[in-house]
């Protein structure tokens, strides 16, 4: 791959992610502190993550790998996320607000696949490069977060006087600015243009005779449910933070995603001298650690409390879901590994955190006090306590089995 090659895919995976943390993050206070929303509309309006997630496959597998090239139809979903983050921007209510946010999660979650399916056609060995261009996502996520702060929009003041609707405008530029530039990208020609396609290739639902397998069926239904905890870390850290008067709260908020990265290194080896059942555990254990650690932290002295909670996200997600992601790839074998991972994906982003935003924002409306904040002791404790839970029954009826990594 060239230089020049490189340079554009780099770009792409930075404003694709730029886009999504840069308004993604603050949503929960935004929704809460400006347009009065509900725990359970916050729930609703983080939930369109997840229909966007079920719908995807459909628009991927029907449409953009059989029509029309990749960076195309990459290009034009952009620009149409450009025009509704503008008009998320200028929402004064929730009810103007949902359908807006509805449509654009529809529109912004088939691109996930998208930049991938133009990165993987350039290159000659994606094992070895695709890392390399997908660490600028992770950047990208971490500058808009740091400009946030930076930019004092996630202060207590600014709030209350509505600036996080800048995030929506400046996410807005971003997403234009790379519907321009996906015309510009390398082409990446439809990859499916003969033959029928299902509905059972397009949700990996020949992937389902995985779970026969006891361990893969334990595993299937812990990816479930611990995605319900996951989803409280989403839609109320930042919320959470704010209401603490923490300063900076979005920039500090980076250190999870700086984590990720490092943990993404690590976790090979931990994985290699471990093995896989270990690997999970830890990584659910340090889900019930981490709101453990929200619940009794403050932004006074315990402050290093929530810092290290945030840090610990690195082994949250990258133990768990990337683990994950390579236990899948092993079990599946090669005439089902597309489906599986489809399927994965369906029931975790899909399923699991459509649930989990729903009960998290349940909860929230259940403790609020009569001054209007939030008994966040107790909110934190439900999902430290039922990622605790999932754990236990990981441990005792998942067997643990030797995964063999492929060397690279």
């Amino acid at each position: 791959m060239n230089t020049s090659t490189k340079f554009q895919l780099s770009l792409m995976m930075f404003l694709q992610f730029f886009i999504w943390g840069g308004w993604f993050v603050t949503l929960g206070t935004f929704l809460g502190n400006n347009l009065n929303a509900t725990g359970a509309e916050t729930g609703m309006a983080f939930s369109t993550q997840s229909w966007g997630a079920i719908i995807a496959p459909f628009f991927i597998g029907l449409i953009a790998d059989r029509y029309f090239n990749a960076e195309k139809i990459l290009g034009v979903l952009h620009l149409i996320g450009a025009a509704l983050m503008y008009f998320m921007s200028q929402a004064t209510s929730f009810d103007t607000f949902y359908p807006l946010v509805f449509a654009y999660m529809v529109a912004y979650m088939p691109t996930l696949a998208l930049v991938n399916s133009v990165s993987f056609f350039q290159m000659k060995d994606p094992a070895k490069e695709f890392s390399v261009i997908r660490v600028f996502g992770t950047i990208g996520w971490i500058i808009a977060g740091l400009l946030i702060s930076y930019f004092q929009w996630d202060s207590t003041e600014s709030i209350s006087q509505g600036a996080l609707s800048n995030t929506f405008t400046m996410v807005a530029i971003a997403s234009l600015t790379l519907g321009i530039i996906s015309f510009t990208l390398p082409k990446t020609p439809p990859t499916q243009s003969e033959g029928a396609v299902s509905v059972s290739d397009i949700l990996g639902l020949d992937a389902l005779k995985l779970l026969k397998d006891r361990n893969f069926l334990m595993f299937f239904i812990t990816s479930i449910l611990i995605c319900i905890p996951l989803a409280f870390y989403y839609q109320q850290a930042n919320p959470f933070l704010v209401e603490l008067g923490m300063e900076n709260p979005t920039g500090k908020m980076t250190l999870g995603q700086i984590s990720e990265v490092l943990f993404m290194l690590l976790l090979p080896f931990f994985f290699k001298k471990f093995g896989f059942k270990k690997t999970l555990l830890v990584g659910m254990l340090a889900w019930a650690i981490r709101y453990a650690l929200f619940a009794y932290g403050n932004a006074g002295e315990l402050t290093f409390m929530l810092i290290i909670g945030i840090a610990l996200h690195g082994i949250c997600y990258d133990f768990f879901f990337v683990s994950g992601q390579i236990y899948t790839d092993f079990k599946a074998g090669e005439k089902v590994k597309s489906a599986a991972q489809g399927l994965i994906t369906l029931a975790t982003y899909g399923v699991g955190m459509l649930v989990g935003f729903w009960v998290a924002g349940k909860i929230s409306d259940q403790y609020i006090l009569a001054d209007e904040s939030h008994n966040w002791e107790v909110i934190w404790l439900i999902p430290a306590a039922f990622a605790l839970g999932v754990m236990v029954l990981f441990m005792v009826i998942f067997k643990d089995e030797k995964i063999e990594l492929k060397e690279e």
